[in-house]
């Protein structure tokens, strides 16, 4: 199957033209608070490899490992020792730095205003979504691909941040209204003309409602009706991981581990992995993606990219005064260990699942070209996704105590 043909719609205009109604108080919302041959996409031929994390048997508190030696990467890179990953094949600072630039333009036009009552600059570039989808997404074939992915990543942030997290107003009580309102943003809702306009601005008069109906209308611009389809159901289910996440919080109750592993595959990246095709350039066809062997390794990538997140964020969430739960925690908690020790456990499940992945990967991979080109572009997530992650010890996360 040929890659599909870009669309000329204009982004803006294909976002307005999706529209469709909600209450008139929806204002209300709260307050503003591995390619065979090598990476074909840009950005690839200064590519250096970096070298994949080495298990180890030992035990005790997780302890960075060395810096990475890339010399394509300009930010130092500590890697959670045991940790099994694969290598990041793309690498590209200048890059990151270019998309970091025009995701601040594009926050700060008119009709997406993100963040308008915090230093812009400093919360978004220091985030680095840049980085995340030049690793992620190595055969993405130009920057608009690579800006589609990092609008659609600034905002699914932008909604957890201000719907999920009490100091940009978030609220257990409205969760679920305010993210229903949020995928009405990127799947709109259809109403009669009186009501499609009072929905119309209900978006406008919030910055996440406006973050992600901009970011869709760019992606709708370049994916297919059957990828932005995709994109549209996997931010549901992660909706659906959000509210389950809230209830424990709220509650203050740790889930036993295998509710929270449940909790995880939706709460998780998979809305950032599933659209590795678009971002290619090409298409997994519909049929294809969903078979129950696609959708498995699609789960497990995911997986193991959440569970990546969790180990790095730990110290982070540790030293806040907010309840939280993550892996260790449920862990520690049903095992009745260190946390310690849930930690070393959190690794080795961490592994199993990226090694039920590959496993799948390659069983997979035989069966249809495209099909084994998004196993690739899967696994080229996982890799990018742990690089990133490691690239920001010592500002967003932190490994040791």
């Amino acid at each position: 199957m040929q890659a599909p043909t870009s669309r000329t719609t204009d982004p803006a205009t294909a976002a307005a033209d999706s529209a469709a109604g909600v209450s008139a108080t929806a204002g209300s919302v709260g307050p503003p608070p591995r390619l065979p041959s090598g990476p074909t996409g840009l950005g690839t031929s200064s590519l250096r490899l970096a070298p994949p994390a080495v298990e180890t048997g030992e035990s005790g508190p997780p302890q960075p490992s060395s810096p990475s030696s890339s010399p394509s990467s300009s930010s130092s890179s500590q890697r959670i020792e045991g940790l099994y990953s694969p290598p990041p094949v793309r690498d590209d600072r200048a890059l990151a730095d270019e998309i970091n630039g025009r995701l601040v333009e594009w926050a700060e036009q008119d009709d997406v205003d993100l963040y308008p009552d915090v230093d812009l600059r400093e919360a978004l570039v220091g985030f680095d979504p840049g980085r995340s989808v030049v690793l992620c997404h190595p055969d993405a074939p130009g920057v608009e691909h690579l800006m589609a992915a990092a609008r659609l990543l600034v905002g699914e942030n932008a909604v957890d941040d201000y719907f999920c997290e009490a100091e940009y107003g978030g609220s257990a009580d409205r969760r679920g209204a305010v993210l229903a309102l949020a995928q009405s943003a990127i799947d709109p809702a259809h109403n009669t003309p009186r009501y499609e306009a009072d929905w119309r601005s209900g978006l406008d008069s919030h910055p996440a409602l406006r973050s992600m109906r901009s970011a869709m209308g760019h992606f709708r611009a370049l994916a297919t009706p059957a990828q932005a389809h995709r994109y549209r159901h996997d931010i549901a289910s992660l909706y659906l991981g959000y509210n389950a996440e809230g209830d424990c919080i709220h509650q203050h109750r740790t889930p036993a581990v295998w509710e929270y592993l449940v909790q995880r595959q939706f709460n998780s990246f998979r809305p950032c992995l599933t659209i590795t095709d678009a971002i290619g350039g090409y298409e997994l066809p519909a049929a294809l993606f969903a078979e129950p062997g696609v959708q498995r390794a699609v789960a497990l990538s995911s997986n193991a990219s959440t569970i990546c997140n969790d180990l790095y964020s730990l110290r982070k969430e540790q030293r806040s005064e907010r309840f939280h739960y993550s892996l260790p925690t449920v862990i520690a908690a049903e095992d009745d260990c260190s946390i310690e020790d849930a930690f070393q456990k959190s690794i080795e499940v961490h592994n199993d699942i990226v090694r039920l992945f590959e496993e799948q990967a390659a069983e997979l991979s035989a069966t249809h070209p495209l099909v084994a080109r998004f196993m690739t572009g899967l696994s080229n997530w996982i890799g990018g996704n742990h690089e990133w992650h490691a690239g920001h010890v010592g500002k967003r996360y932190a490994t040791s105590p």
